[in-house]
C-alpha cells in the first residue's frame, strides 16, 4: 500500500506528455509488394470463376436489350402516330371533294348535249323557203293593188288576191304541216331557245348558290384534263356564281358539258381512293380515320 501511494506521488510529480498519435489504416489500400519468398496463392478453380462471372455481367447485359428495344418501340410508335395523322387528313380531304362534287353525277347528258340542234344548213335552207314565201306574198300583193289602180285587168288583179291569200295561209304553221314536213324557219330559232332555255335551267341547277364546277377543279391531281386552260373562263364565272346566265350559246353549254364528263371520271377515282383509305383504316384499327360523313342536314 505503501508502494501505491509513492507510485502516485510520483506520477503526479511528473509533467503530462502529450497523446502519442499514431499511424491508422489508409483509406484506399494499396497492395502490398510480393516478396519472393511469399508463396503464390491457390488458384481459383474453373467453377468459381464460372460462377462469379455471370453475376458481375448479368446486369450490364440485360440492360442494353431492354433500352434498345424500348428505343424500337418509341420510334415504331411516333412513325405510327405520323402515319395516322397522314391518313386522316387525306381521308378528310377526299371527303371534303365528294362532298362538294356530288352534284355532278345529277348530270343530264342527253339535256347538255343537245343532239337535235338545228345545224345551220337545216337553218339556211329554211331561211330560203321564208325569203320564198315573203317575195311571192309581196308579189301578189303588188298584182292586186295594181288592179286597183286599174293598171292590170281585174280578172289579173282577182288571180293576185287569190294567190297572195293562199301565200298567207301557207304561211300559218297548222296549214303548212299538211303539205310538208319540213320545220320553218321560225321552228327551228324557236327549237334552239327552247334548248339553250331548258340547258341553262339545268345548269343552274347543277350549280346551285354555291357553284359546282370550280370547286371540283381540286381533283385536277386525279384527272390532268381539269387543269387544262379552255375551263378557265368556265371557272372563273362558276366561282362568281353567274355561269348559267352567260351560257348564250350552244359551244358553251358543249363545253360545260365536257368539263362535267371530266369531272365525272375524276370523282369517280377519288371515291375509289376514299374508299380504298377507308378500308385501310379499318384494317389497321383506325376507327376515327374511317369514320363514316356526317349526315346532310
Amino acid at each position: 500500500m505503501a508502494e501505491n501511494q509513492s507510485k502516485a506521488a510520483t506520477e503526479a510529480n511528473e509533467p503530462v506528455q502529450a497523446p502519442v498519435l499514431r499511424p491508422g489504416r489508409a483509406a484506399d489500400p494499396v497492395p502490398a509488394p510480393r516478396s519472393a519468398d511469399a508463396q503464390p496463392s491457390a488458384p481459383v478453380s474453373d467453377s468459381q470463376a464460372d460462377k462469379g462471372a455471370p453475376s458481375e455481367q448479368g446486369p450490364d447485359t440485360g440492360s442494353e436489350p431492354d433500352n434498345a428495344s424500348a428505343g424500337q418501340e418509341s420510334r415504331e410508335a411516333g412513325s405510327s402516330g405520323a402515319e395516322r395523322v397522314m391518313a386522316e387528313s387525306r381521308q378528310r380531304k377526299l371527303r371534303l371533294m365528294l362532298r362538294q362534287c356530288d352534284r355532278v353525277l345529277l348530270m343530264d347528258f342527253d339535256l347538255l348535249a343537245m343532239n337535235g340542234w338545228p345545224d345551220n344548213f337545216t337553218l339556211a335552207e329554211a331561211r330560203r323557203g321564208r325569203d320564198l314565201w315573203l317575195f311571192s306574198a309581196l308579189i301578189a300583193a303588188a298584182i292586186f293593188l295594181s288592179g286597183l289602180t286599174g293598171f292590170v285587168p281585174a280578172w289579173i288583179a282577182g288571180g293576185g288576191f287569190g294567190a297572195f291569200v293562199i301565200i298567207l295561209l301557207l304561211g300559218i304553221p297548222a296549214v303548212r304541216r299538211i303539205y310538208t314536213t319540213k320545220p320553218s324557219y321560225l321552228d327551228l330559232i324557236m327549237t334552239r331557245q327552247r334548248m339553250i332555255r331548258e340547258a341553262r335551267q339545268h345548269v343552274a341547277h347543277l350549280e346551285g348558290s354555291d357553284g359546282l364546277i370550280w370547286q371540283c377543279a381540286r381533283m385536277a391531281d386525279f384527272n390532268p384534263a381539269l387543269k387544262n386552260t379552255r375551263f378557265s373562263h368556265l371557272l372563273k364565272l362558276s366561282e362568281s356564281r353567274v355561269l348559267s346566265r352567260q351560257l348564250t350559246r350552244r359551244e358553251h353549254v358543249r363545253l360545260y358539258l365536257i368539263y362535267l364528263l371530266e369531272a365525272e371520271k375524276a370523282y369517280s377515282r377519288v371515291q375509289k381512293a376514299f374508299f380504298e383509305g377507308n378500308q385501310e383504316a379499318i384494317d389497321r384499327g383506325w376507327e376515327e380515320v374511317a369514320a363514316e360523313p356526317e349526315p346532310r342536314t
